[in-house]
């Protein structure tokens, strides 16, 4: 998935939840279930996501909608990814390949 963001060294929730196409209150609920999602809250409540949260939201996004895995597996993927660093290195590069890819067949 290619994720349309500016930038940045903070995101809002809502620039997050339409960059992925997802309601804002999944991202609170996988903020709940994954630790790699840890966005800074302001005193008034107000989430200031990073680009690591952003690049962790994003192998969730991966690992839950397109691999189709539920919360536990995607926790157990995660785990597993981070024992093994080579493969999600990897898989970041292989991302961004495919977004390279994506981009130069929509601008044919």
């Amino acid at each position: 998935m290619h994720i349309e963001l500016p930038e940045k060294r903070y995101y809002s929730i809502g620039e997050v939840a339409k960059a992925f196409g997802v309601n804002t209150s999944l991202l609170r609920f996988w903020e709940k279930e994954f630790d790699q999602i840890k966005p800074q809250k302001k005193a008034s409540g107000t989430r200031k996501y990073t680009p690591e949260d952003v690049k962790s939201i994003q192998l969730i996004y991966h690992l839950v909608k397109e691999k189709g895995l539920t919360i536990e597996g995607a926790k157990k993927q995660l785990k597993m990814q981070t024992k093994e660093d080579p493969k999600t290195a990897l898989f970041e590069k292989l991302q961004k390949i495919k977004d390279s890819l994506e981009r130069f067949r929509d601008q044919l």
